[in-house]
C-alpha cells in the first residue's frame, strides 16, 4: 500500500515559470522521489517527459500536472495504479496526441536534422564536381 503523508497545496513547493524541469526539480515540486517519477513513467505511458542530448528527463508544466493529479489519486483518493490508468488515460492521451512532436526523442530529431545537412552537402559537392 502506498504511504504518503496528505499534502496541500500550500505543502508543494511552488512552480517557477520555465519550459523545462530536470528531474531532480519535479522531484521537490512535487514531494516525490525521482524514482517514484521513473516508476511512473513505466506505468502511465501517457506520462512522457521528453529526453534531451544527455538522455535526461526534461519536464514541462504539463507533466507536473500530471504527476500532481496522479499522486492526488493514489494517496489522497486511494485508487490504485490500475484505476489511475484508467481514469486518467483518455483525458491524457489526448493531450499527447495533439502535441505531435512529443512522440519523437528530440535527440533523434536533431540526429535526422544533422544528416539531412550533411546529405544536402554531399549532393551540392557532387553535383558541383560532375558538372
Amino acid at each position: 500500500m502506498l504511504k504518503s503523508p496528505t499534502t496541500t497545496q500550500d505543502d508543494r513547493e511552488e512552480v517557477p515559470q520555465k519550459l523545462f524541469y530536470k528531474i531532480g526539480e519535479v522531484s521537490s515540486i512535487t514531494k516525490l522521489e525521482p524514482y517514484v517519477l521513473r516508476y511512473w513513467e513505466t506505468e502511465f505511458n501517457f506520462l512522457r517527459p521528453r529526453k534531451g542530448k544527455s538522455r535526461q528527463r526534461m519536464y514541462q508544466k504539463k507533466d507536473i500536472e500530471m504527476l500532481l493529479e496522479i499522486k492526488r489519486l493514489l494517496y489522497e483518493e486511494r485508487f490504485t495504479i490500475e484505476g489511475v490508468r484508467k481514469k486518467l488515460a483518455s483525458k491524457y492521451m489526448d493531450m499527447v496526441k495533439e502535441d505531435g512532436e512529443e512522440d519523437i526523442d528530440m535527440e533523434l530529431k536533431e540526429t535526422i536534422d544533422m544528416i539531412r545537412g550533411r546529405l544536402k552537402e554531399i549532393l551540392h559537392r557532387l553535383k558541383e564536381g560532375g558538372a
